[in-house]
């Protein structure tokens, strides 16, 4: 506003770090798809809204990125593969319409894992290779929303949109130490979004701050004629986010579940739950039921969804897909139509569960992850990589919100002794996004202190 710094000059410097950022070495792989003419275009009409004080919203002039998953014009939809998006799209998703509707400079679309089968976001095809974590280039980001994750904590942008079935969001927002909200099953429309897995799926935010991430929700939550599951919802509001305390809050842990993770991880975390109760919440001590049922039910439901929708691609570019890829679509045929439906008569039975559990308490407080980012090896960047267990083990705190539709903030709120990043998640209610803000605004203040990745642009500088 106060033409110090035009949009324009912020995205040449976006330019010039996106050139950058392709030549160091290891290469950044954060953002896979960009156009220095686009770019340009909208911050050049940003820039004229500032001159004449008619901006159209905070999101005016801010850069942001999508996920490859979604349609952005004029970019392919490879959804991470070597065989999809064959020419450049026409047609926006809804969420790229409205960012642009707000004015924010598209700087392009971000690196994911393919078709968003895993949560390492390990992708060795030519298109994409493998994103690093800003924090330590020889680790993961985490995905499936990799490259979002990474473009935002190494500061190309504030604000990246990605997908959560299993914890896309919620997985590369943690390992890379920046705010990642899933919000509620259809709050955020995910027309234009290749449709994986329409029943675990939620669009969000990556982003800087907590601040952040409730502007661009504010944003984008709202029903959208074009996509049938969010069409009842509630009005989002962002009511008593910035409450000077916690007071009258409940806290709901589950301490067994919640101490199923690191040492180093648990350390912090508990801690991280006496700082929400110095603000005069209180914790309350809950039993999650049934969560390995849970655990199993949701991988029946993602993984049977994402094989009955890849079916042709299965068929037809098995050959072109990354060899974890085949191994998850295989070991997805095994499901039985049986499997299915109690797998679904579980989520009925976990709902019921949660409404009975948000009687009692505001939110549900977890870590975010078990551990920190995993190691990239050199065999990962030639076949990828495939790793069961960690894929289970990542998945631990995630899938409760993807199975039940609830909505989910993780918040940064330390490091581990090798300086990875470590987080903590807050789970609500239904359309209840603005509790999880409020908690974590205060989360955000638990952090004594916030260090730069190795891996860092000033793109105001």
């Amino acid at each position: 506003r106060s033409g110090k710094l035009t949009p324009s000059q912020v995205a040449k410097n976006i330019i010039a770090t996106l050139e950058d950022c392709d030549k160091s070495t290891p290469p950044l792989r954060a953002i896979v798809q960009w156009d220095q003419e686009q770019i340009m275009l909208m911050a050049e009409a940003s820039t004229a809204r500032y001159r004449n004080k008619c901006t159209l919203s905070y999101l005016d002039g801010i850069p942001v990125c999508l996920k490859e998953e979604f349609q952005v014009v004029p970019y392919h939809h490879r959804v991470g593969t070597v065989y999809l998006g064959t020419k450049p799209e026409t047609e926006d998703a809804t969420v790229a319409k409205k960012l642009r509707e707000a004015g924010a400079i598209i700087i392009g679309v971000s690196n994911m894992h393919e078709l968003g089968t895993g949560t390492t976001g390990c992708n060795p095809n030519r298109y994409h290779k493998i994103p690093r974590n800003p924090y330590k280039p020889n680790h993961f980001t985490g995905g499936s929303s990799s490259g979002s994750a990474a473009a935002v904590a190494a500061g190309l942008c504030p604000v990246a949109i990605g997908t959560d079935g299993g914890g896309s969001v919620r997985i590369p927002a943690s390992f890379c130490g920046v705010v990642g909200l899933k919000g509620t099953f259809g709050r955020i429309s995910g027309h234009g979004c290749l449709p994986l897995s329409y029943s675990t799926v939620s669009v969000g935010p990556i982003c800087t701050s907590v601040a952040d991430a409730a502007i661009v929700y504010s944003i984008l939550a709202e029903p959208d004629p074009l996509y049938p599951y969010g069409l009842k919802q509630p009005k989002a509001t962002l009511s008593n986010m910035c409450a000077l305390d916690l007071k009258g809050l409940k806290l709901g842990v589950d301490w067994k579940y919640f101490k199923a993770c690191d040492a180093e991880v648990l350390s912090i975390c508990e801690k991280a739950v006496e700082h929400l109760q110095s603000f005069g919440a209180s914790v309350v001590e809950v039993s999650l039921p049934e969560m390995e049922e849970v655990r199993v039910a949701h991988a029946i439901c993602i993984l049977s969804e994402m094989r009955d929708f890849l079916q042709p691609d299965f068929n037809k570019h098995f050959h072109e897909m990354n060899l974890e890829t085949r191994a998850t679509l295989a070991l997805a045929s095994q499901f039985t139509a049986l499997d299915y439906i109690t797998a679904n008569r579980q989520r009925t039975r976990s709902m019921m569960f949660l409404r009975e559990i948000f009687t009692n308490v505001n939110c549900i407080l977890t870590p975010a992850l078990p551990s920190t980012a995993p190691r990239i090896y050199e065999s990962d960047l030639v076949t990828g990589s495939s790793d069961l267990s960690f894929t289970v083990r990542s998945m631990r705190f995630m899938q409760l919100g993807n199975f039940t539709g609830i909505p989910g903030l993780v918040v940064p709120i330390g490091y581990s002794t090798a300086g990875l990043p470590v987080s903590f998640q807050v789970m609500a209610k239904w359309w209840d996004e603005a509790v999880l803000l409020r908690i974590g605004l205060k989360l955000e203040q638990f952090r004594s202190q916030t260090k730069k990745p190795s891996i860092y642009y000033n793109v105001l500088a």
